[in-house]
């Protein structure tokens, strides 16, 4: 009886576990998109992290010293992936920042601030404006963040809804993990395609 027992569970262990190393989906695969991580370790402290962010592939990853730590599907405002030019149009600023705040909101929870606008935001606001491409009255905006969907509404990464008003939104479930460890003053660059 032993015997009989033994392929059955080879076989269901070999297949979870490789079900456990499958490769984050790209936009193409839908609602399988999962968070994937190398390992977690006890003291994040002692940790240097920074993101990037890639609006091209709705993803957002985490670096450490050792290299890549984890990636997580995530949603922003605007499916147009260009800078952010100003207030009210919904995009997600491009350009290097880092977390100067972390707070639990009361609609979405875990919250990481950005420092947007810094100076390099306000330098490019003020460059389309003397060239006409921004309105003189326009305003560059304020409070972006990476933040949690609602509880009930992570479907929005899954089919890939941009719903914020261009900050980065990952899955409630997921962003509380991200929140735990990643401290104040991580830099987060932000591209249009992946890149550094």
């Amino acid at each position: 009886m032993t015997r009989k027992l033994i392929f059955p569970v080879l076989f269901i262990s070999i297949v979870l576990g490789s079900m456990a190393f499958v490769i984050p989906a790209h936009t193409d695969k839908g609602p399988e998109r999962r968070m994937h991580k190398r390992h977690l370790r006890g003291d994040s402290t002692e940790n240097h992290y920074y993101i990037i962010i890639s609006k091209k592939d709705y993803e957002l990853k985490v670096y450490d010293e050792e290299g890549w730590y984890a990636t997580y599907p995530v949603v922003f405002g605007s499916r147009d992936p260009a800078d952010k030019l100003m207030e009210g149009d919904k995009r997600t600023p491009t350009g290097h920042f880092k977390i100067i705040l972390k707070k639990i909101h009361p609609k979405w929870g875990p919250e990481l601030l950005l420092d947007y606008p810094n100076d390099d935001s306000f330098r490019k606001f003020s460059d389309r404006k003397a060239k006409g491409i921004i309105p003189a009255k326009a305003k560059i905006g304020n409070g972006i963040a990476i933040h949690a969907t609602r509880p009930d509404e992570e479907w929005t990464v899954d089919n890939f809804y941009n719903w914020t008003d261009g900050c980065i939104s990952a899955k409630y479930s997921e962003m509380k993990e991200l929140y735990e460890y990643i401290p104040v003053g991580t830099p987060v660059t932000i591209t249009e395609d992946g890149v550094k």
